[in-house]
């Protein structure tokens, strides 16, 4: 057997040292913006067209790119700055892959060695920065050590809970010359983990089988894809309801689409809220409270919660489990389908679930009404339920061969996020991407260049992004390099002038708005002036022309479209929280 790492016969500079450790992670696309501390390993990439880098216009969209690779391949993303204020621009995209569970390599440069305690050009302590918003920070002091820190960054940033960590790299350490070499991919591979305790399945399974209207509460750590068939598999065994989290979308098939009541976030009034309080076990799986804090979900804390992770929950006044079953997610469901044996029927709670369902499903009979106001605006359900008759779904049986690939679909933060993941519908695990823990604005565009990008071959389908006119406005000089890089994206941008997820929660708080007016920008002539196309929706007699002419695979590069929204009716979506008999 090889072993893992071996002394080189010939030197090596540093910086190349970086790059066959980025070889051996299996890093295929880099993002990040150049500098004179970190330009010895830009230099170095030169070498090594394999690794594809991708410059980017501002550090923190490096990051949020770098996350969105994350998610999606479930290996951690990598993004490079120089010191100063490169390596603090990454601090909020940073921030949100730590909270949301999106593996992240960053590598900063550093002042030299010599002048890090004096004060001198773009100096700053960095990791002191950073430390608090990712997993890990790590400072490579001398050059023998620079794969060990990578190794370790990438095992960090991959396991659980997954998020970012920061690798700092001196200006003269990248210039030296080592005989160490990288270690081999091997050596970057994750251990597996195995089921919980056989007595804690034991117990978890009579539990289930006891109990008279158990609910399956999808997380974020449960969309992982191995962990979605084994759960799927589960309810193909044993059915019941199922409801996710809004970073959760898409672990229920098509299939078992009848299982699902929707998701759930924000404000307590959905039909998935009334289920889970109906509910005498809540099975929660993945479940990481920054999606939506068991307070809002679990009001008295009375719910019987089994919590199954990778890791002991936080135990609080609202999320006390009964049962905790730790480990692979996708193990414990192996090891529970053998366990189990019966499970409460469908059939015996179908006057609570028949209602719940209607519930879940009443907006899809509104979706073609238009307000008064919508005459000259475009009403949300309308356009969303328009846009998913176009998006393709997979079979409507178990035929699939494997051929299939979804669209992936992003939203952004603010009030189309809340729209979207109410009631756009996704059939397969990351096909369908939202900011929940952090609520990050500014995500859709860079993610959906990444999500283009780590297409093979790179951007050959459509990828759909959404957001406000604020949101947009956040990354929006990356459509130049989704122009640049040759991606395959629509970007329709909800337009009210507006930040509307702070207008109408102040106006329902106090009456009035304070600091949420926009405008001022014809997103048409912005879209065209990076080269992109840019189009305008200004009303429901638009909606369903423009979205087949540029949702489809034949349409080519960027488009962006201006879409003349109506939030008449928006305080609907935080009214109405449940009453009495549900809490």
């Amino acid at each position: 057997m090889t072993p893992p790492t071996t002394t080189s016969s010939e030197p090596q500079l540093v910086s190349s040292l970086v790059v066959s450790s980025l070889l051996s992670s299996k890093t295929q696309l880099i993002f990040g913006i150049p500098g004179a501390k970190i330009d010895a390993v830009f230099n170095a990439l030169l070498d090594h067209p394999q690794i594809r880098l991708i410059i980017t216009r501002h550090e923190q969209n490096a990051a949020f790119m770098a996350a969105a690779y994350g998610r999606l391949t479930g290996r951690p993303g990598v993004c490079i700055a120089t010191s100063g204020p490169g390596a603090s621009n990454l601090t909020t995209g940073l921030a949100t892959a730590t909270t949301e569970g999106d593996p992240i390599v960053a590598i900063i440069g550093d002042v030299p060695r010599n002048m890090a305690n004096k004060r001198t050009h773009q100096s700053m302590r960095a990791l002191d920065v950073l430390a608090p918003v990712v997993k890990k920070t790590i400072q490579v002091h001398v050059e023998d050590e620079v794969p060990e820190a990578l190794l370790s960054a990438f095992r960090a940033a991959n396991s659980y809970p997954k998020g970012a960590v920061v690798v700092s790299l001196p200006q003269d350490i990248a210039s030296l010359k080592t005989k160490v070499s990288s270690f081999s991919p091997e050596a970057f591979t994750a251990p597996l983990l195995g089921p919980g305790n056989s007595d804690a399945v034991k117990q978890v399974a009579s539990m289930i089988q006891n109990a008279k209207l158990p609910v399956l509460l999808l997380g974020l750590r449960s969309a992982a894809p191995r962990n979605v068939s084994r759960i799927q598999a589960f309810l193909n065994e044993f059915p019941m309801p199922v409801v996710e989290t809004f970073q959760a979308a898409g672990a229920v098939c098509k299939q078992q689409v009848h299982l699902f009541y929707g998701r759930i976030g924000l404000f307590r009034n959905q039909p998935g809220d009334k289920l889970l309080a109906k509910s005498d076990l809540i099975l929660s799986i993945g479940y990481d409270p920054t999606e939506y804090d068991a307070q809002n979900w679990n009001p008295k804390g009375k719910l019987n919660v089994v919590h199954i992770d990778y890791q002991s929950c936080d135990y609080d006044f609202h999320y006390q489990p009964i049962a905790e079953l730790i480990g692979s997610v996708a193990e414990n469901f192996n090891a529970l389908i053998a366990r189990v044996e019966k499970v409460s029927t469908l059939e015996s709670n179908d006057s609570t679930l028949k209602d719940l369902h209607a519930e879940f499903d009443a907006w899809k009979s509104t979706a073609s009404h238009t307000s008064e106001k919508s005459r000259t605006l475009v009403q949300p359900l309308h356009f969303i339920s328009q846009l998913q008759s176009l998006i393709p779904a997979p079979p409507d049986d178990d035929s699939n061969d494997g051929s299939f690939v979804p669209t992936t679909v992003i939203t952004d933060v603010g009030t189309v996020y809340i729209y979207m993941m109410r009631h756009f519908f996704a059939y397969v695990p990351r096909s369908f991407l939202s900011s929940n823990g952090q609520q990050t604005l500014g995500v859709g565009l860079p993610w959906a260049i990444s999500a283009s990008l780590i297409q093979s071959p790179p951007c050959t389908r459509r990828v759909i992004s959404l957001s406000g006119d604020g949101g947009f406005m956040f990354s929006s000089m990356e459509l130049v390099t989704a122009v640049q890089q040759k991606c395959k994206i629509t970007h329709f941008i909800w337009n009210d002038s507006a930040y509307n997820m702070v207008q109408f929660q102040e106006e329902m708080k106090y009456g009035r708005n304070s600091g949420v007016e926009l405008g001022g920008i014809d997103f048409v002539k912005f879209a065209e002036s990076f080269g992109a196309k840019g189009l305008i929706m200004e009303n429901e007699d638009d909606v369903e022309r423009i979205l087949k002419e540029v949702v489809g695979e034949d349409v080519e590069g960027v488009v962006v479209v201006d879409v003349k929204i109506d939030y008449s009716r928006v305080k609907e979506l935080a009214g109405h929280v449940i009453d009495q008999e549900y809490s």
